[in-house]
């Protein structure tokens, strides 16, 4: 069969390139998947693996079922498939990752239904798994969906969870229902693959997707993740106004936000962990800011050597500008969030009813 292109026109070089296969009798479009098999089959082994390699199981079983199906090829197709593909990378000049372009990328190779689940799972509670995610939720939230499910699976997913977070669950759960786990647990033998992979789709396209859905955002928590954005001066003149009018807002505000000032209260363990992520002259310049009490306590958790050459790097910076600073901090509060996010620090904020008694 003969594919040849049914437009003659002189294509528009701002407009992508429509890839058509045709005969006498039929004509179509190439539609996403197959453009992406088109060109993972031009790249061959050597060049195509990379890519095959960052893949996971179910996008690779797409891809080879848009193969299968592909058929023939022509130069000519595959000319415009490799312009339409430099063309579209090219255009701006640069990339932009954010939801709305990962959503769209994703939605020219994938159904909708595959990449709504796979937007809802990334804008859901923090954490690199279904098992991590469900750590991130509420307790009474995650008792009050599991009470309703068997024994048996509720010990499957607590046995899968954070044992702290599984400590609470467990504490708000009816005690009949409880002692039913308990028992059940300390019994589990390992799970199959199949049965587990079947829990977690139910627990993503029944209860996460409908967390995310209507969980509804608590307006003085996003206020407090603007207000972390903001530069020094900026925050100070906010909360002040807002004192003014408003003092139970701005306390309860305050309480919400993390701080540089909070970086200095993590465990001596976390800040080592923050610390070895951090870039030393970026270290240096938000330390430069920093009253001498948070100064000394990043200092006490370095070695001696390591601490004497960033004093001997603040002191050779002479001034900076306080702008600098700000944003300096304000990138190492975000490492502390993304480290904390990823499991690898624990970051905990005082809350008013932490109440110490003696």
């Amino acid at each position: 069969m003969a594919l040849v292109s049914q437009s003659t026109d002189i294509p528009d070089a701002s407009q992508p390139r429509q890839l058509v296969v045709s005969d006498a009798s039929n004509q179509r479009i190439l539609k996403g998947d197959e453009k992406a098999a088109a060109l993972l089959l031009a790249l061959g082994p050597d060049y195509g693996k990379p890519i095959f390699d960052e893949l996971d199981e179910l996008e690779v079983k797409q891809l080879s079922r848009a193969m299968v199906r592909l058929g023939p090829i022509t130069q000519e197709m595959l000319d415009d498939l490799m312009i339409e593909f430099v063309t579209t990378i090219s255009s701006n000049g640069s990339l932009s990752g954010n939801t709305d372009s990962t959503e769209r990328l994703l939605l020219s190779f994938l159904p909708q239904d595959k990449v709504d689940s796979i937007m809802e799972e990334i804008r859901g509670p923090a954490g690199r798994n279904m098992w991590e995610k469900l750590s991130n939720v509420q307790a009474d939230v995650l008792a009050a969906y599991l009470k309703n499910e068997y024994p048996q699976t509720i010990a499957v997913v607590l046995s899968k969870i954070a044992t702290d977070h599984a400590s609470k669950v467990l504490a708000v759960l009816p005690e009949e229902l409880a002692m039913d786990v308990v028992q059940r647990m300390l019994g589990l033998d390992p799970v199959q693959k199949e049965i587990l992979e079947k829990i977690e789709t139910t627990l993503r396209t029944e209860f996460m997707s409908t967390l995310n859905h209507s969980k509804r955002r608590d307006s003085h928590e996003q206020m407090a993740e603007i207000f972390n954005s903001f530069d020094r001066q900026t925050e100070a003149r906010f909360i002040t106004t807002l004192e003014e009018h408003n003092r139970d807002d701005a306390e309860r505000i305050k309480a919400l936000m993390f701080t540089f000032e909070d970086l200095a209260k993590l465990e001596s363990s976390a800040i080592q962990t923050l610390l070895s992520k951090m870039d030393k002259k970026e270290l240096a310049l938000a330390l430069k800011g920093a009253n001498d009490t948070i100064k000394e306590t990043f200092f006490n958790n370095m070695s001696a050597r390591t601490a004497k050459l960033l004093r001997d790097d603040m002191e050779a910076m002479g001034p900076v500008r306080l702008k600098d600073v700000d944003e300096a901090q304000g990138r190492m509060v975000s490492t502390a969030k993304d480290l904390a996010a990823k499991g690898e620090i624990m970051i905990m904020k005082s809350k008013a009813d932490d109440q110490m008694v003696a």
